[in-house]
């Protein structure tokens, strides 16, 4: 027989199913529809992928997509494996707060990153003129390859390096030391026993660094100078100035959803298949190193640390410099950066940003909590459709959901493109899945027998949901909004895409300052972005209780 609470609980998961369907089946769907029909006749073809492989000029883009993503995957997992481990084995000095600003190196888009590595090493960078001038070389700056892969390994080996330092916090010490008995040397004990004890969180890691670097669009776009990728040319081909075609540009994006989805099955059979499950009866401590191996262990992460926090150093110093012509900087102390950006041209992005932030921030909790509660508590077909909805957008880049946006809300019946509620969705359907998945752990934890206590005393599934499950929920939720509203404020690639002169957010205001070589403005807006994500970040560290960020 169906109760009113079973009847309840299906409701609410058809109306949150409804909303999935609405705002990423449909226009996905719609996506997939203009991939593969032609414009005139309307007749299935599949002429768009033929384009796209038989011109170099078209599929070489997604060969730069692989060799940049996998060299800067690679490259983040060599930094961020030994940082994690060097910092939760030996005795650093101030290590709390080498953790807390390796963080804070991760916080700022690759974009702004990589406009801070062009006033370092460009062509007129301060680095550059000091190499050219000490050595009577000619560097022309980090662009392409090279600098791309150097923005994304710095912006992304603290991912890592947070995954592992999790991992490790569960890794029984008494391994290490029965290994070490039998006289196994440290690097050995490392690459034998540690590394791969830690392989599911590295998996875990390196997906979202593959699927963050895969799907930038910013960095690329500043400094590829000609190395074009994959978000890249789906830009140029949708929102480009001389033409465009939004059939072959649908087609580009099924190609990088596809290619997205097989790493992200291909990760999790990897996963399952190297999985181990480890209880710390004997934690890893922190051992004081004397002598060289101290040093250099110092030395290293020290290192690392000044290297990774270079761009952020680089935005807040050059945002008081004044600047000749908005492009070369004079070396002078003004504030005429911020009365340029703050006060002479309004306040519209910044309030922006924060506006939708706060909207989106709403959605994703929410929406994420409810469906994290009936999937845990209420195991149906709905829910089970739920759970997989709610994580596609987690697979589909933003450049790409931007533009099934347009696809599928442009037009009546429902006409959303150029306003605030579109871009808002859009910021809380991408952050969505983390909500979601950190949620679903929370109650995985909380015994059903709690609630079913409350029921039989006569509550209501309402006042029991509100009353005793939220509050258990609320310090996991509250710590992944503030980590979440940090990824919301940085959002670029869907943004790009979706903005009109009177929903445009920092990210967006940043990279046309940047693009229209205003740099003394692009570097003010950053530094405000930056300075939000900080103190959202000490917030984070105040109401979770916790010294550092471990995933």
């Amino acid at each position: 027989m169906r109760t009113k609470k079973s009847g309840m609980r299906t409701s609410l998961s058809w109306i949150l199913l409804a909303f999935f369907v609405l705002f990423v089946v449909f226009p996905l769907g719609l996506v997939l529809y203009r991939s593969v029909f032609d414009v005139d006749s309307g007749a299935v073809t599949f002429d768009y992928f033929q384009q796209f492989f038989a011109k170099k000029y078209y599929w070489t883009t997604l060969v730069n997509s692989f060799a940049v993503t996998i060299v800067a995957t690679l490259l983040s997992a060599v930094i961020g494996v030994p940082v994690a481990y060097v910092l939760r084995s030996t005795r650093i000095a101030g290590a709390k707060w080498v953790n807390v600003l390796v963080v804070i190196s991760y916080l700022s888009p690759p974009f702004i990153g990589a406009y801070a590595w062009v006033q370092l090493l460009g062509r007129n960078g301060f680095i550059t003129k000091a190499l050219n001038g000490l050595f009577g070389v000619e560097f022309n700056g980090i662009y392409g390859f090279t600098g791309i892969v150097l923005v994304f390994t710095l912006q992304s080996f603290p991912l890592v390096y947070m995954y592992i330092s999790g991992a490790l916090k569960n890794l029984d010490n008494s391994l290490i030391e029965a290994a070490e008995s039998l006289g196994s040397s440290r690097f050995r004990r490392m690459i034998r026993l540690i590394v791969p004890l830690v392989t599911p969180s590295l998996l875990a890691a390196l997906l979202l660094v593959f699927m963050r670097v895969f799907s930038d669009f910013g960095t690329p776009m500043l400094i590829g100078e000609g190395y074009q990728t994959m978000p890249v040319l789906i830009y140029n081909e949708f929102m480009g100035e001389v033409s465009t075609n939004s059939h072959f540009a649908a087609a580009l994006c099924v190609i990088v959803i596809v290619v997205a989805m097989v790493l992200f099955f291909l990760q999790r059979w990897l996963s399952n298949r190297y999985s181990y499950s480890m209880t710390a009866l004997k934690p890893m401590e922190q051992k004081r190193v004397k002598g060289m191996r101290g040093v250099l262990a110092h030395v290293f992460i020290y290192g690392i640390l000044v290297v990774a926090l270079l761009p952020q150093i680089t935005v807040i110093a050059t945002s008081f410099m004044g600047t000749i012509g908005g492009v070369i900087y004079d070396g002078t102390f003004t504030l005429k950066n911020y009365e340029n950006t703050l006060l002479t041209k309004g306040n519209e992005p910044i309030l922006n940003t924060y506006l939708f932030g706060i909207g989106a921030i709403v959605l994703v909790v929410v929406i994420g909590t409810l469906v994290s509660y009936l999937s845990a508590r209420h195991k149906t077909i709905p829910t089970m459709l739920l759970d997989v909805l709610s994580m596609f957008p987690y697979i589909v880049p933003g450049s790409v959901l931007a533009i099934a946006f347009l696809y599928g809300f442009s037009s009546p019946p429902v006409l959303l493109s150029g306003t605030a509620f579109i871009m808002i969705v859009s910021l809380a359907i991408r952050r969505m899945p983390y909500t979601i998945r950190s949620a679903t752990a929370i109650m995985g934890q909380i015994s059903p027998s709690i609630e079913e206590a409350a029921l039989s005393l006569g509550a209501t599934e309402v006042r029991t949901f509100w009353k005793i499950t939220l509050p258990m929920m609320l310090p996991g939720i509250v710590a992944g909004a503030i980590m979440s509203w940090i990824t919301v404020i940085s959002e670029l690639s869907s943004s790009i895409i979706l903005y009109t002169a009177g929903t445009k957010t920092l990210t967006v205001a940043i990279y046309t300052e940047v693009i229209r070589s205003n740099f003394g403005n692009a570097a003010a807006y950053s530094t405000v972005l930056t300075l939000t994500s900080i103190i959202s970040l000490l917030i984070f560290f105040k109401l979770s209780g916790k010294e550092e960020v471990s995933i």
